[in-house]
């Protein structure tokens, strides 16, 4: 992997990834020179026992902007600067311009329940100059790098001694929430383990306590033992619609050994992972025949300097559809109760994924 690192004209940090050496690359630009001075917040939620970031200016940044108003489009014209330089790299990694976390947060408000400095980070990654080549249609060898780019900058967040969790995620689609259709995703590093993480990781701790292995390992081996709800399977990594699915066509990636993050994985490790996640990635496609829009999130052990052997590296997929004509929408009990209500079986769902035929090139 090689890197080159730049700096926007408003002082935020840009690195350019290729598989390649980067020969040829101009400046980097900004939208604007001028730093819109971000300074988000946080406020203590007394009744969930967690915290909520504030940052109203969020509300002035792009919102699906035309094709040629696009702020990750590489920068051709001076009138309008973008986001990304001309060059030869392949992956982009950004300071977002409008962020939920910020490194120099300060001064928060003094209110009747506790407040703090909303002190990570929240970068932009562009996958693709192309804004019209989606993740499923990169080459593997691109979905490699991404892997190594989301290494990459978890351990930059760990040198930091202040980021405790790193979250990768993509939103595809409007309707999970995209201002931006160019191919992207985006990496929210916390200054604590978020609550969903937390739940996580308390769960594979109890589970590694009494069993001594890996909670999601063991429920990956009786998945391919089973093989009722397999996706996609190769040498080293395995996709499957889980048992407790609480979206239609969830489904869970991980490697098939224990691997704590992103750094740990081997080569074909990695490869085979980004084999699994190209796989999902089609199927959706050959299902609907159409965009399909989902979230994908990854999860990885927390940047606390301890090891984690119950902790294991994986992505789940939430696409929002409940049938091929109406949206999976969040109500009363999933957001009032936090118990999801699914009204189709999981296996039903991965045997549709199953069926869609699918070529896995290179």
């Amino acid at each position: 992997m090689h890197t080159i690192e730049l700096t926007k004209p408003d002082g935020r940090a840009l690195t350019l990834y290729s598989n390649a050496p980067i020969t040829a690359h101009d400046p980097a630009p900004s939208p604007s020179a001028e730093s819109i001075q971000a300074n988000p917040h946080l406020r203590w939620h007394p009744l969930r026992g967690e915290w909520v970031a504030y940052a109203a200016f969020r509300q002035n940044r792009p919102f699906l902007p035309p094709p040629e108003y696009n702020p990750l489009a590489v920068n051709t014209d001076p009138a309008n600067p973008t986001e990304l330089p001309r060059g030869d790299y392949e992956i982009a990694v950004f300071d977002n311009r409008f962020p939920s976390l910020a490194p120099d947060s300060h001064n928060p408000p003094a209110l009747h329940v506790a407040s703090a400095p909303a002190n990570g980070r929240c970068e932009v990654v562009v996958f693709t100059q192309d804004p019209g080549a989606p993740l499923h249609s990169l080459r593997v060898s691109r979905i490699v790098l991404l892997l190594q780019v989301w290494a990459d900058r978890t351990t930059r967040a760990a040198r930091s001694g202040t980021i405790r969790y790193v979250l990768p995620f993509e939103n595809r689609g409007a309707e999970v929430g995209v201002t931006l259709h160019h191919p992207h995703g985006q990496i929210y590093s916390y200054p604590f383990v978020p609550p969903i993480p937390q739940r996580m990781l308390e769960r594979e701790q109890a589970h590694f306590a009494e069993y001594g292995v890996s909670l999601l390992c063991r429920m990956a081996r009786t998945e391919v033992k089973d093989a009722l709800r397999i996706v996609y399977r190769n040498e080293h990594a395995v996709a499957f619609v889980p048992p407790c699915a609480r979206y239609p066509y969830e489904v869970w990636v991980m490697p098939l050994d224990p691997v704590e993050n992103f750094a740990a994985l081997g080569d074909e490790q990695r490869r085979s992972l980004a084999l699994a996640v190209k796989a999902v990635l089609l199927k959706y496609e050959g299902l609907w025949q159409r965009p399909f829009p989902y979230l994908m999130t990854w999860y990885q052990a927390p940047l606390d300097g301890k090891a984690h052997p119950e902790t294991q590296l994986h992505a789940e997929f939430y696409p929002p559809y409940r049938t091929r004509e109406r949206l999976k929408f969040l109500a009363g009990t999933e957001l009032g109760a936090g118990m999801f209500a699914m009204d189709v079986l999981p296996e039903e769902k991965a045997k549709e994924l199953q069926m869609v035929p699918i070529t896995l090139d290179e």
